[in-house]
């Protein structure tokens, strides 16, 4: 492999927190610019336009997710598959891997396009979104999905970026795209007085940008995940590398994200003012997140350059580290959002019901944000193993069956929304206690050695 400037993203050596810290800053930054101006969506849609519209914008989420998660997932392997590669320094097969990922995030961006525009309707009705926010939420959502390559190719050549080391870069690029969509936003909703759908193709159009620029990087760039146009194709081996790591957690994200949309329909049941409030409040969530899942990514890399290298002990000393950042950097912000719910809250819309709703939500799950920042870190951990069918597996069991059982049963017997709010903490603990025994067993690294080619 070339030598390059570029190996300085190289995490298999050098101080094990300085090469985490700096890799998870970037991203928590970037993470953070992104929470910013999806914030800012809702923020001048709830000021502007109202609870309906409001309400339309707060149940995109889960749907979002649930539609682009899988993909996302797919490239999140693809990302394993490259960082193994890097850390191992066998150039052939990076670019190989590159070109793969990069052909099959266009195939994905151009199916869900269709898919998107087309079930939209068929899903926010078996959601049950609410009558009087239906016409408004199928225009948002329908100009969002028409967009579905954008968010899907920045998030491959994110991905690609991520996996050599490279966040600086994502970080950039997404302060960019960020202020861009603010701009877009006041412009067409507070300055032409557009509907919801102006803020979606805000967020497209900013979405776009966003992935130009990381792709003018990897064609400009002379290290080895360098973009050849004329060299993106589908080598089955590298698809199949890809496909085995990136499955499990695209059926993961899937997995996660219907158990919310299930969530959500219950949410939906106690009519638009829930929705609102707590449509409100998960985007203050995405705050508590963002150590969360900087973290969680940077665990993901570090591991898998690591274990590809084989550099064993390094990989298992940067997990616990990396563990206990983001669960102490997550508990932190849960404190924050917990004392300030309802000032937050308020910010978005100041209807009293809206901000009893969103507070009510705050209050019961903000303190719970280490739990859920442990799972991922271990999720992240498992995927950089390899070991990505475990996560998929845990999350299928508890982030989904027993949230849904748990739901359906507890709201029947007892109508009230604060037993659907439980339903996020008691899941967590579940899955925490299991990556617990699992992580201290040593499993995610054991027979590593064999898989390494």
């Amino acid at each position: 492999m070339s030598k390059t400037d570029d190996t300085a993203n190289l995490m298999t050596q050098g101080s094990i927190a300085k090469k985490i810290i700096a890799f998870a800053i970037p991203l928590f930054l970037g993470n953070l610019f992104q929470q910013l101006y999806n914030t800012a969506d809702s923020l001048i849609v709830g000021n502007f336009l109202g609870s309906n519209a409001l309400a339309a914008v707060s149940s995109s989420g889960n749907l979002i997710f649930l539609m682009v998660g899988f993909f996302n997932g797919v490239a999140m392997g693809a990302g394993v598959v490259i960082a193994r590669y890097y850390g191992a320094r066998q150039a052939e097969n990076v670019r190989l891997a590159v070109h793969t990922t990069t052909a099959l995030g266009l195939a994905a961006g151009v199916f869900l396009t269709v898919s998107g525009v087309l079930l939209t309707p068929y899903i926010l009705q078996l959601m049950g979104t609410p009558k009087d926010v239906m016409p408004l939420s199928i225009i948002y959502f329908r100009i969002y999905f028409a967009g579905s390559l954008s968010f899907v190719m920045y998030n491959v050549f994110v991905g690609i970026l991520q996996s050599v080391g490279d966040s600086r870069h994502p970080l950039v690029y997404l302060i960019i795209s960020s202020a861009i969509n603010v701009v877009l936003d006041l412009l067409f909703i507070a300055g032409f007085g557009l509907g919801v759908g102006a803020a979606a193709f805000a967020t497209i159009l900013s979405q776009f940008i966003s992935a130009l620029l990381c792709l003018s990087r990897l064609l400009r760039t002379q290290a080895e995940y360098r973009i050849v146009p004329r060299m993106i194709r589908f080598d089955p081996l590298m698809l199949r590398q890809i496909t085995v790591n990136g499955l499990p957690a695209g059926f993961q994200n899937s997995i996660i994200a219907f158990a919310n949309v299930v969530v959500q329909s219950n949410i939906n049941k106690f009519g638009k003012m829930a929705v609102a409030g707590c449509g409100a409040y998960s985007k203050i969530e995405g705050f508590g997140f963002l150590p969360i899942t900087c973290f969680a990514l940077a665990m993901t890399t570090f591991v898998s350059q690591n274990l590809g290298a084989r550099q064993y002990d390094r990989a298992k000393k940067g997990a616990v580290f990396g563990i206990l950042c983001s669960i102490t950097m997550a508990e932190l912000v849960g404190l924050l959002i917990y004392r300030f719910s309802p000032s937050l809250i308020a910010a978005f819309n100041r209807d009293p019901q809206v901000i009893a709703f969103g507070v009510a939500e705050a209050h019961n799950n903000a303190l719970f944000y280490f739990l859920l920042a442990f799972s991922h870190c271990i999720a992240g951990i498992l995927r950089g193993a390899g070991k990505s069918t475990v996560p998929m597996v845990v999350m299928l069991l508890f982030w989904c069956i027993v949230r849904v059982t748990y739901i359906t049963i507890s709201v029947h017997f007892i109508p009230d929304i604060r037993m659907v709010f439980w339903a996020y903490p008691l899941t967590w603990t579940l899955s925490s206690i299991v990556f617990l025994v699992y992580f201290l067993k040593g499993k995610w690294v054991h027979g590593f050695e064999q898989q390494v080619r």
